[in-house]
């Protein structure tokens, strides 16, 4: 039950609006974004007018800042931003839906000045563009905005999309726009389409780079922008309106046989019931396919219309040949599912074992623990552990997490390839993870009775002492991780060079009550830290 301190609104409510008004003057103090949402509060009171011209003043300002934004401060900008969206669809939006629209769209359009003058490498402000964007569709509803108006407006957001902040704002629009706006919306992007940019005269053209076609010229980047921005657009417009043939007609012949937009092609051909048609468009693009590389559409797509075509037989074929050939879960699954009750058993006994025995071990590992089947993995682990690259990390500390519970040697493996990759390739960012990670394999330790063919415990750490013995930073962290903060008392200790014998003054922590002779070596035991006698190898011992 919450007491009279809890933080809820009834409690709150009890102070009375004059102390509540005292208080966020106080917290408001310095907190300019604070102070900018309780005036949007204060103007809602006086109603959505008022609201609204405080919103554009605001979208205003940021858009005539000039002043970078650096990475740590994006946050807070995309926090404002947010504001004055909310601002919009909470205060404005239900009382003048068209001023709503009106202040949404110059708020989707500040991601130009916007980007210009920041970093969004978090992303940040890109999801905040993001989420604003659906918010035109249904305001334009409510706006009742005329149709021509509202294409026209469509028309200079696609123009003018930069960042890609307005990208799908076509498809949200159709619903609005109906038959009539995407016609209209249409008639000018193929007025664009006859009007590109004008080439400047080889003289004053501005070299930009070199690539494989030779010179980039500054007027090509625009004029390749041009020819983008139409395709793109007539492309959504015929996806919007149905239009099959004027998709197609978006794509010269010669395109065609790409696999991607082959399958772009066929997949609404199929979709339109037009099924032998949408076979001969993917196959047109078989011979490319077949080089290699990486097409999941086209396979997606052909699959598809062999079932349409009810060859289901050559369906299962290529959803085998998927799973078999690049460890695609989602193959797998369609292709048991497709099976007799009882085969599909035998068959995923079959797939099973045909994983662990996938030449790239990574990608076996990654696909047995999402199928999952840890046991499996357990196993191909064990048998393969030579073959264990410690550079996934993400991979290789999801396995050692799901192996650790029931196959703790299994799980120790994984641990020892990401230690290993570390201090081999001295990657300095990665050793307090492989810090934290032996400290794992020390507590695991406790659990494997039968290290079989691999090394115990002790002779690894005693390995790496011997190999890596001159990487001080790790050992360093090694120490800091088994003695706990109430324990620590800094002592000089003799690490080993190559010989992992006591050489040479460093600097560690280690537990008072295991205080011994300054200068003795330091050995590493899952419960803490342990001093030897000088010169003996730093290994861990029971």
């Amino acid at each position: 039950m919450a007491t009279s301190k809890t933080l809820n609104q009834t409690n709150l409510e009890a102070l009375g609006a004059q102390r509540l008004a005292q208080l966020l003057l106080e917290l408001v103090t310095g907190d300019a974004q604070a102070k900018r949402r309780l005036r949007l509060e204060l103007a809602s009171v006086r109603g959505s007018g008022d609201v609204a011209g405080e919103i554009g003043k605001r979208l205003a300002t940021i858009a005539k800042a000039k002043a970078f934004v650096d990475w740590h401060k994006v946050k807070l900008l995309a926090a404002d931003i947010e504001t004055q969206r909310r601002a919009i669809m909470d205060h404005v939006a239900p009382h003048d839906p068209a001023t709503a629209l009106d202040l949404i769209w110059k708020l989707v359009a500040l991601a130009r000045p916007v980007f210009d003058r920041c970093d969004d490498s978090s992303g940040q402000m890109g999801t905040i563009f993001a989420t604003a964007l659906p918010d035109l569709a249904p305001l334009a509803a409510a706006a009742k905005m005329p149709t021509a108006r509202l294409a026209d407006r469509v028309f200079d957001s696609v123009c003018d999309n930069g960042y890609g902040q307005f990208d799908g704002l076509i498809a949200l629009m159709a619903p609005v726009l109906a038959e009539g706006g995407l016609r209209l919306l249409k008639t000018r992007f193929e007025a664009m389409a006859t009007n590109p940019p004008k080439r400047q005269a080889q003289a004053d053209r501005q070299i930009i780079g070199y690539g494989s076609g030779g010179v980039l010229y500054e007027d090509d980047i625009e004029f390749r922008r041009h020819a983008r921005t139409v395709q793109t657009a007539l492309l959504d417009i015929a996806d919007a309106l149905g239009d099959v043939d004027a998709f197609i007609a978006q794509y010269p012949v010669e395109q065609r046989d790409n696999p991607a937009i082959a399958a772009a092609i066929a997949e609404r051909l199929g979709d339109a019931g037009r099924t032998d048609e949408a076979m001969a468009a993917i196959e047109h693009a078989q011979a490319v396919r077949q080089k290699g590389g990486h097409w999941p559409d086209w396979d997606r797509v052909r699959i598809a219309i062999l079932d349409s075509l009810g060859r289901t037989d050559e369906a299962q074929a290529e959803r085998w040949d998927r799973f078999a050939t690049a460890l695609e879960p989602e193959y797998l699954r369609a292709y048991l599912k497709r099976l007799p009750d009882f085969d599909d058993l035998d068959a995923e006994k079959k797939a099973l074992a045909h994983v662990r025995a996938f030449p790239s071990l990574s990608h076996a590992l990654h696909f047995l623990l999402a199928w999952p089947d840890i046991e499996g993995a357990a196993a191909m682990v064990l048998a393969r552990a030579d073959e264990l690259d410690g550079d996934p990390y993400e991979l290789l500390n999801h396995a050692a997490e799901a192996l650790e519970s029931r196959h703790p040697l299994a799980a120790t493996l994984a641990l020892r390839a990401m230690v290993d990759f570390a201090l081999e390739r001295a990657r300095v960012k990665r050793y307090p993870h492989a810090a934290r990670h032996l400290e794992s394999c020390a507590h695991l330790a406790r659990r494997i009775d039968d290290y079989g063919s691999h090394p115990d415990h002790e002779t690894y750490v005693a390995t790496l002492q011997a190999q890596h013995g001159r990487k001080r930073g790790f050992w360093e962290l090694i120490a800091d991780h088994f003695c706990s903060s109430d324990q620590r008392h800094n002592i000089f200790l003799r690490p080993g060079r190559t010989t992992g014998r006591a050489e040479g003054l460093q600097r560690v922590s280690c537990p008072k009550d295991e205080l011994a002779d300054a200068g003795l070596p330091l050995a590493l035991q899952g419960d803490g830290v342990r001093i030897f006698e000088r010169g003996q190898s730093l290994a861990t011992r029971r």
